[in-house]
Parts: C-alpha cells; structure tokens; sequence
C-alpha cells in the first residue's frame, strides 16, 4: 500500500505530475505481471455447490462508478441517459465529504432504477491508518449511509480492511478486486465471483464483498495510455465463458463527453458505450444484469450444500497481509455461514 506520507503530501504535487509518476510506475508493472493481468486463469474456478445464476443466465453483469470530484457529480446524470438508453442500469458511488451531492441528483437517479453506495468518507487514503481513525469515520459513514437509504460501500482507491468494514452498516461491500497489480494497495482476491465476510465467531450480521473484474478505466486510459476497450472485451469474453461475475468500476471524472475535453486522464465515453453496445449484441439474453443490492440479496441467500464442508475461500498468493490476515481468522467464506444477526465484534486491531 501507498505510504501514509504519500497521502499527506499528495495535495501539494501537481496532479499532471501524479499522474506521470503512476504512468511510469504500472509501464513497470505490466511488464512484470503480463502473464497474469488483465486474465488470471485460477480466478475462472466455480465456487463450491454452485448452482449457476438466476434466471440460467450465462453469467453476471454489474455496473458501477465511483464518483470522486464534483466534476464527476456533474457527469453523473449525462452518463446515466447514456445507459438508459441503451437498457442498462448502474450503481454511482459518491464520497459524502469531499463534495457535495445534491438530494436531488441522488433522488433524481434512484427514482430512474439507478443505485446508490457510500464511496469513502473523504477519498484521501486515510480510512484505514489506524483502528481510532476508521472507527471516528465508521461513524459518520454509517450515518450517511442511513441518510442516503443505501446499504452499499466501496472504498477511496480500493484500499480496505474487510475485518473493519464489517463495522459499517453495509450488506455488500466493493473494495476489492480479482487481480489489479496496478492499485495502490497490492491485493488480489483470485476470484470472479462474490463472497462472504463475516466474523469468525459467527456473529454480526455479515457482508456480500463484489470483487471488480474488468480493469479499472482509470488504469486502462489513464496509466497505460490504451486507446481501444480490447482489454475490457477480452476480459468480459473470459469472464463469461468462465460464467463468473463481470464487475466493472469506471469513473465519470475521467470521461469526456465532448471532443474539447483534452485533460491528460479523460478518455472518450464512447470507449464505455461501445463496451455496452458490445455486450447488448454479443450476449443478448445470456446475462443477468443485476444492481449490487440485487447481487447480494442474491449471494446472502446461498449455503453450501447439506454434506458439503467446502466453504472456505482459497488463499490466493496475491492477497495482502490484511487479507492474509482476514482468511488466516477465518473471516472470508464462499457463501454465509449462519443467518445469526446482530451487532459486530469489533475486529481485532493489528
């Protein structure tokens, strides 16, 4: 992970200058992990028991944004008339205290079957510093959470604590990913398909965690500098062979809308569409489209067979030491355990 040092310098360097320094950074990384980014085949193994998607659909399709900067606020209902009309709902994620969002936007794209999630409480690496601070801004990001009718959470920069998230009023979470070397938190999940976090213990009510499995746009358009969305559909071929879950996070700060917008991070929306438009002709009727609610209304309802004791996640070599950490306890599972409920456990600090 980025050092805490990074986080509190990062307000006074240039964001050009950020942005050539991660450039040069993921040239490195591809060229280490090209035999095992943006595919990992491990990844592509069912889960125990499993019993294939609602409806037999081919496989899943979530769509979701991680708002960052009201710059983004302000694409939001532009890129939702873009789905829309093209039959796709999405899920936006807007961090509280960072910018303001208007009820009425919120309002506005839930009255149009849209979603909402908390992204963060400010998005600036700090959440999980330490055990005092994520519990101070577990607080407020619960009270947003209820304020904005949403069960749904996804981390600033994919950086996350499943044990500590867990304190959070959540029934699905989106922090993590199946393979990304490219984050500032090195991690890696190994899995196309959701899973459970809970306490070892059995207590506390738990949560559905929605890995991303297509690449980040940020990291294809922005870092490597692609200038077709071959990667997005190369993947999404796989993962539906693989009959997993397509997870996609874009962000509508680095969307341009119109051909003027020449900031070095904005790639062209067609890029997005044109992958929608790809799905809607190459998978028609094959997909189950689903909000991440739906997805975890879905998973919460899923046990192992009767005789089968397989609920346990492998431990992908890529997972971080927290995630490490969070599988050695015992705290990861392919599907929930008990339908015990009521207030976590607070994790243990490390």
């Amino acid at each position: 992970m980025m050092g805490a040092s990074y986080y509190t310098l990062r307000p006074l360097i240039p964001r050009w200058l950020q942005v050539l320094a991660r450039r040069r950074v993921a040239a490195r990384l591809l060229r280490k992990n090209h035999s095992c980014w943006p595919i990992c085949g491990s990844a592509g193994a069912l889960p125990p028991d499993w019993q294939g998607w609602p409806g037999g659909k081919r496989f899943a399709l979530v769509l979701t944004h991680d708002v960052e900067l009201q710059s983004g606020a302000l694409r939001c209902e532009e890129l939702a008339d873009l789905e829309e009309s093209r039959g796709f709902r999405s899920a936006f994620g807007f961090v509280p205290l960072r910018y303001r969002t208007p009820d009425q936007l919120r309002d506005g794209l839930v009255n149009r079957g849209f979603e909402i999630m908390v992204h963060d409480l400010y998005h600036d690496g700090k959440l999980y510093r330490n055990w005092r601070t994520f519990a101070k801004r577990s607080a407020a990001i619960n009270a947003f959470l209820q304020d904005w009718g949403t069960r749904g959470f996804c981390s600033g920069a994919m950086h996350h604590n499943l044990p500590w998230i867990s304190q959070l009023n959540i029934d699905y979470g989106a922090s993590t990913y199946d393979v990304d070397p490219f984050e500032p938190q090195a991690c890696g999940v190994g899995r196309i398909f959701p899973y459970w976090v809970q306490p070892p213990d059995g207590e506390g009510r738990g949560f559905v965690e929605m890995p991303y499995t297509l690449p980040q746009d940020f990291t294809l358009f922005a870092l490597l500098e692609e200038k077709s969305n071959a990667i997005w559909r190369r993947k999404l071929d796989w993962i539906a062979g693989k009959g997993g879950m397509a997870l996609i996070k874009t962000h509508p700060d680095y969307m341009a809308f119109r051909s003027e917008d020449k900031r070095m991070e904005r790639y062209p929306v067609e890029l997005y569409t044109d992958l929608l438009d790809y799905i809607r002709s190459h998978y028609e009727g094959e997909y189950w489209l689903a909000q991440p609610s739906e997805m975890a209304r879905f998973w919460r309802g899923l046990r192992p067979a009767e005789k089968s004791s397989a609920n346990n996640i492998a431990a992908a070599v890529t997972l971080c030491a927290s995630c490490k950490r969070a599988h050695a306890e015992g705290w990861l599972s392919q599907y929930p355990r008990n339908t015990v409920t009521g207030t976590c456990q607070r994790p243990t600090t490390p």
